[in-house]
């Protein structure tokens, strides 16, 4: 026997086998057996165990299933935080499909266009999205079938109607593999044209592990987590990380971000963890309701997507106490880049608060920092933040020029500028591309200057983004108009209205005769942003700051 297996066993000792992985549908089937009854999902009066929700999860499975949904089907999903979002993310991974979710704050013919370059094949729509609903219909090639969430006048069925028709029914888990898509995350990249970030049952297995490792260990089913951003991006990501550990995702009651009520549930249900970005952290410590709700049971508020001035952290820990969890990281990693843990938030400045610092490693992780032609540069030394690891995309969903500007040597390219010091400590200290982070997001200039463009009266833009106390950065456009036109702030602001999300929206307008040029033609942002200072035009910045 011995002999003949041998045989068998190719050099090395390694038998050649395939890379099953577990569908992270199973989630809720594992905590619908251990913790049948206990909160899953808490939204206002709403309050699912995770056997009611494993049920819902399953019924909206076959009834997808039923209508033709398989392996690898693409589920476009555009709502507002809910609990039929929650439940098709899971029913979506238990099918073998991929989720595709997107921001609610989007405009229709945005959401047109990722329908058809995801390949949709079903759609699900937040009632209040009509428009959005009738762009994708009218979307070449469209999904298709779409389902209404919640009421509404649109739509061949409704997700809750569907779901209580099939209650009963149970799916089990579609067999998966380590590299199948699982989560198509939408993110601009450096081109400010939207992309499928391809994420798979294995990355996303592993990124679970690594969250629960470096920013909520010891996390149970006896904590619990509120929502405070779409579930479509990061937020998502967190709550299924916490789903692993059987703990309980509680929402905001509407979409409308009320401070007052936030501290409220955090008293209520004794959370434990946060995931937000410095702004709303900014704005939860300095409101009121903090000091009217306890909020002892916090031990993780973790924060993500810009660095935090020094002056919010030290109020934030004068609030909270040592629970500040810093990262950075990209969707195309889902975050897995560096850690900033509380013991290194210190209150007082000195080393030990490493600040500016976005923190080092994660777990499993590696992080380079490399100058234009690959090479690792030393410490100190400026250059483009590069990750390898387990938690790296698959790539972009039919997109070789993307991946093939975005990899180098199996290195994903962030598209940040930073240094490591000599321990190994990352800090951010610019942006290889004209991005700018306002409120969280991440801004493309190129996309807003496009679209300005598209006004009679502009001949030149440029947008750029300038440093802001309350919201990070915020945006402005200089414009240049075509001779013998005019056109006023006013006038340019009510037009981009009806052709951007409101979060990308520049906060001021200017009208130059020029833009500066550099020798070889070009407006460099730098030449902009010298000229506005030049102008005594970023005064208002600083009168409003003060």
């Amino acid at each position: 026997m011995a002999e003949s297996l041998s045989s068998t066993v190719p050099p090395g000792g390694v038998i050649p086998m395939t890379r099953r992985v577990m569908n992270l549908g199973h989630i809720a089937a594992q905590n619908a057996r251990r913790f049948a009854g206990h909160p899953a999902f808490v939204w206002g009066d709403l309050t699912l165990g995770w056997a009611d929700l494993d049920a819902q999860v399953s019924a909206l499975a076959a009834g997808l299933r039923a209508r033709g949904i398989g392996k690898g089907d693409r589920i476009l999903v555009h709502s507002k935080n809910c609990d039929a979002m929650f439940v098709s993310m899971f029913a979506t991974f238990r099918l073998g499909a991929v989720w595709v979710p997107t921001n609610f704050r989007l405009l229709p013919d945005e959401i047109a266009y990722l329908s058809t370059s995801s390949g949709a094949k079903a759609f699900l729509c937040h009632g209040d999205f009509p428009d959005h609903a009738a762009a994708v219909a009218a979307a070449s090639p469209a999904p298709e079938f779409t389902w209404r969430i919640g009421p509404g006048g649109f739509g061949e069925d409704e997700v809750g109607a569907v779901i209580a028709r099939h209650l009963g029914e149970r799916v089990t888990d579609v067999a998966v593999e380590h590299d199948d898509p699982c989560w198509f995350f939408f993110t601009s990249g450096t081109t400010g044209r939207s992309k499928a970030a391809v994420l798979t049952h294995g990355q996303m297995g592993f990124v679970i592990t690594n969250h629960l490792c470096d920013l909520v260990p010891g996390t149970t089913e006896a904590d619990s987590s509120l929502v405070v951003a779409p579930l479509s991006h990061g937020a998502g990501v967190h709550q299924l990380m916490l789903a692993a550990r059987g703990a309980a995702s509680i929402l905001l009651p509407t979409e409308r971000f009320d401070i007052d009520e936030a501290w409220r549930l955090i008293a209520q249900h004794r959370v434990t963890s946060l995931f937000t970005v410095p702004t709303i952290l900014k704005m939860l410590v300095e409101h009121p309701a903090i000091d009217m709700h306890d909020h002892s049971s916090l031990r993780y508020v973790i924060y993500a997507g810009a660095p935090m001035y020094r002056e919010d952290q030290k109020r934030a820990l004068a609030k909270l106490g040592p629970v500040l969890v810093q990262y950075f990281g990209l969707g195309e990693v889902t975050g897995n880049i560096t850690v900033l843990p509380p013991s290194l938030h210190a209150a007082e400045d000195g080393p030990q608060a490493r600040i500016g610092s976005c923190g080092f490693a994660r777990t499993a992780m590696q992080v380079q920092i490399q100058d234009d032609e690959g090479r690792e540069v030393e410490p100190g030394v400026q250059g483009e933040i590069c990750v390898i690891g387990p938690a790296v995309f698959a790539g972009y969903y039919d997109n070789p020029e993307a991946n093939a500007k975005s990899f180098r040597d199996g290195w994903f390219r962030t598209g940040d500028l930073g240094h490591v010091d000599g321990q190994g400590f990352v800090y951010i200290t610019g942006r290889a591309s004209d991005m700018y982070i306002s409120g969280g997001s991440n801004i493309y200039p190129r996309e807003i200057e496009e679209k300005i463009l598209t006004h009679p009266a502009i001949a030149e833009v440029a947008v750029l983004g300038l440093p802001d106390p309350v919201w990070g950065e915020i945006g402005v456009a200089v414009c240049v108009c075509r001779g013998g036109e005019q056109a006023s702030e006013a006038e340019i602001a009510g037009f981009l209205s009806e052709k951007i999300a409101r979060y990308k929206m520049p906060k001021r307008f200017f009208f130059w005769d020029a833009l500066p040029k550099s020798g070889y033609g070009k407006v460099p942002k730098r030449l902009v942003r010298d000229e506005l200072e030049a102008r005594g035009e970023l005064d208002w910045l600083r009168n409003t700051a003060s």
